[in-house]
């Protein structure tokens, strides 16, 4: 049995993100910083239309980014 605890939450989609989209993860949190004051499902839009992610897949990045921010 493996001593690494599971990555659970919206982290658990980031390895199929950086496959996928071929380009790590900072990448896309520095994309949703640069969107201040804009609300999750604006930011997740613009990833969608913009980058071409899934709906998922920009979910997942927002909704992790805006939580390192929450205390």
């Amino acid at each position: 049995m493996s001593d690494t605890p599971k990555v659970k939450g919206p982290a658990s989609y980031f390895p199929s993100i950086e496959k996928t989209y071929g380009k790590p993860i900072q990448h896309w949190q520095d994309l949703v910083r640069q969107q201040q004051g804009k609300a999750h499902m604006q930011i997740v839009t613009l990833l969608k239309t913009d980058h071409g992610l899934g709906h998922g897949h920009a979910n997942a990045i927002v909704a992790a980014t805006l939580a390192e921010t929450k205390t």
